[in-house]
């Protein structure tokens, strides 16, 4: 019992920074969506056009990430200093490398983009200036993303928790300066979240090269490490399957939504924001866990892997069954700080109210591929996760939208998937008996 409450204290001690970035980073979105959606609906559906591509986008570089931190985490548990040095200069060649061909991508599909998502007519235009606008500063995103999990493979959670607050708090006023005194819409709201992810990346670099475990030589940088480099790929690619899969997923799943209407998919658009704060507390737990059980397979320790699993599991479930609560009963004030629509933001509350009850499956998700992610066995939530999104949520999402239902039917289709993902995950893990061992 004393072992698992160390265990507990060194998982809240890292994940409270996670979390506090996610929540404070998700509150000031809040506010960034809020001054597009008081614009009127056009706008708030032009913006949410490209939401679902943007993850689409961002999951590539997040799956190198997750399996850096593995790699480190486990480097750093053996005491192998070398090693994270080498692993640190490739996570910094491949975020260049990642970085710039994610822009070329995007760039050169930006004019395209509003017309496969089904936009209406109207909007189509702001929609692709807003896509192009925000991918030309994605290398700089992909830096922040590698880097910052770097930071948190070698238990700092805190730095990145400070720099990208400070992105999200200039984006904020970036947004009043450009969309409200100069008036430029649309525009102005991509225009500060250009400039503000280019600082973001900015100081995130600065901060890793201050970190001692992790500062490489330059000559480094150039060295091919084709071990490291399998070694990651190994971890990394099931883990950007899995997002690619899934984020694909609700890139249709958004399109059949947009398909029913722009106050439809305005209110589906602007509740999904609504709830992200309400889960984020779940991911800055996995991020935590994933440092851990890298660390405790580092060191060989059984039952630091085991209670470190086990605390993890019930932390993540508590938190994320009161994060539901607290959402079923403020649901409607929430949805009435993104828009000045009754319509939307009736529909919106009703929506929020539904998926409130699935909250601590969603948790039980976000645990397991925590665990996962630092053991660095991720092919089995690459299958679950694709069998269960085109599966479960597609298959019935397109049924329910030819049948005519309306959105409440949706999201029951999204709930579906969320709980079909948390079940199988569970008996996966169980079945695997947490054995102290890399993939």
């Amino acid at each position: 019992m004393r072992h698992r409450r160390i265990v507990f204290r060194s998982l809240v001690r890292l994940s409270l920074p996670a979390i506090v970035q996610q929540l404070l980073g998700s509150l000031l979105q809040y506010v960034d969506t809020a001054m597009v959606g008081h614009l009127g609906e056009a706008a708030t559906a032009a913006v949410s056009t490209s939401t679902t591509v943007n993850w689409l986008v961002h999951s590539i570089p997040y799956g190198f990430a997750v399996g850096l931190l593995s790699l480190l985490s486990q480097a750093n548990g053996r005491g192998d200093h070398e090693e994270m040095k080498r692993l640190s200069a490739l996570g910094m060649r491949l975020s260049v490398w990642l970085g710039l061909a994610l822009t070329a991508i995007c760039l050169a599909i930006s004019p395209f983009l509003p017309v496969w998502m089904q936009a209406a007519p109207e909007i189509r235009r702001p929609a692709s200036l807003y896509f192009f606008i925000v991918s030309v500063p994605l290398p700089f995103s992909v830096i922040t993303s590698m880097l910052a999990s770097a930071m948190h493979a070698v238990k700092d959670t805190r730095t990145p928790m400070v720099i990208n607050l400070s992105a999200n708090a200039l984006n904020v006023l970036l947004n009043y300066l450009l969309i409200y005194r100069l008036s430029l819409g649309v525009l102005g709201a991509a225009y500060a979240t250009a400039v503000s992810t280019t600082l973001g990346g900015v100081g995130m670099f600065v901060a890793f090269r201050c970190k001692a475990a992790l500062r490489f030589g330059w000559d480094a940088y150039f060295v091919r490490q084709t071990a490291q480099l399998k070694a990651l790929l190994r971890v990394a690619l099931p883990v950007t399957s899995t997002s690619v899969v899934s984020c694909a997923g609700y890139i249709v799943f958004a399109g059949m939504v947009s398909g029913m209407g722009v106050v439809t998919f305005a209110a589906h658009s602007i509740a999904v924001t609504a709830e992200e704060i309400f889960y984020l507390p779940g991911y800055g737990i996995r991020t935590a866990t994933s440092a851990l059980i890298g660390t405790a397979i580092g060191e060989q320790n059984e039952r630091k892997f085991r209670d470190t699993r086990s605390v993890s599991l019930w932390l993540t479930i508590v938190l994320m069954l009161l994060s539901g609560v607290i959402l079923f009963f403020t649901a409607y004030p929430l949805m009435r700080l993104f828009t000045s629509s009754e319509t939307v933001a009736q529909m919106g509350a009703q929506v929020l109210r539904i998926v409130a009850f699935s909250e601590p499956f969603f948790g039980l998700m976000v645990a397991w591929e925590g665990i996962s992610y630092g053991t660095g066995h991720t092919r089995s939530v690459f299958v679950i996760e694709a069998l269960s999104m085109w599966g479960v949520r597609i298959l019935l999402t397109w049924l329910v939208v030819r049948a005519g239902y309306g959105l409440n039917a949706v999201w029951y289709c999204m709930i579906a998937d969320n709980v079909t993902k948390a079940v199988a995950l569970t008996v996966k893990g169980l079945m695997a008996r947490g054995k102290v061992q890399t993939a």
